[in-house]
């Protein structure tokens, strides 16, 4: 064949490749119950970077949502990267997730190591102008930490809030792990003698962190769920080192993940960036005295 023949076609290629979202030819699997009284969620980390890679996530989550109609996401902090002017959440944020605001997808912010401190302030974020915060949807109450500055006034705060919570699950959700299998950061220690003691006397049952750029379901620690979601902008391939503390995980590609909680059970479902499901489980809400 031709060099002048080669040429039309490779051009053919490279404009398929630019219009064709990467996997478009996948369709997502739902694995998840999807009852129409559910609470269903989306969890995702470490998003705002505004590169190629955070809009073709976006737009898995945009897919997800039409078989999987999440009321809300939760934001696991460095929801941010670099610059954080007035533009940059136009194409960090309101442009990857658009279909979804438009949606009526509400958003709730924890602040990472990367986020600035005045990001509390941007309304899409539900933050109220707040470092640390608490809501509640159906069964569920979310504790929403700032765990880049754990101080003593926060901490009273929580602990309050946790007593005085009666849901039938509690969630709680920061930027760094206290569990974690990944080689770069891992498991915060420090933090993680300060908040375990309050999680476990006052039942919290979930813990969603993000920080290390992989996903890792952590084996119930104490009768509580720890999940590590920190792919959904940013990826450290190869980065997690399977331990005792792992059920599974996936450093190969970004990802995010969907939930649904229905009485005593919760669902997940982890989906890749190319559209592949590459965790699925159904746990049960641990029973407290």
């Amino acid at each position: 064949m031709s060099r002048r023949l080669l040429l039309p076609c490779s051009m053919l290629l490279a404009i398929l490749f630019l219009v064709w979202p990467v996997g478009a030819q996948s369709v997502l699997q739902l694995t998840l119950p999807n009852r129409p009284d559910s609470v269903k969620f989306m969890a995702m980390g470490d998003n705002g970077t505004g590169d190629d890679g955070q809009y073709q996530v976006a737009q898995r989550m945009v897919e997800a949502h039409r078989v999987f109609p999440f009321e809300f996401a939760i934001m696991l902090g460095d929801n941010m990267y670099g610059s954080q002017k007035p533009a940059d959440f136009v194409t960090k944020f309101e442009k990857p997730y658009g279909p979804l605001l438009d949606a009526g997808v509400k958003f709730y912010a924890a602040l990472g190591n990367h986020d600035e401190q005045t990001n509390r302030f941007y309304k899409p974020w539900n933050m109220n102008g707040e470092r640390y915060y608490t809501y509640t949807k159906k069964n569920v109450r979310f504790f929403v930490l700032d765990s880049d500055y754990m101080d003593p006034k926060q901490l009273d705060w929580l602990t309050g809030e946790l007593k005085k919570a009666t849901d039938e699950w509690k969630i709680a959700y920061f930027h760094h792990p206290l569990y974690s299998s990944a080689g770069r950061h891992g498991s915060e220690t420090d933090l993680r003698l300060v908040l375990e003691p309050l999680f476990v006397q006052y039942g919290v049952n979930v813990v969603f962190s993000g920080h290390d750029h992989v996903y890792e379901r952590v084996k119930p620690q104490k009768g509580i769920y720890y999940f590590v979601s920190g792919s959904a902008g940013q990826l450290r391939k190869g980065d997690l080192r399977k331990s005792a503390l792992t059920d599974t995980g996936f450093d190969q590609d970004m990802s995010f993940m969907l939930v649904e909680i229905e009485k005593d059970t919760m669902s997940i479902q982890t989906i890749s960036r190319a559209g592949r499901t590459v965790d699925s489980a159904t746990l049960a809400r641990q029973k407290r005295n």
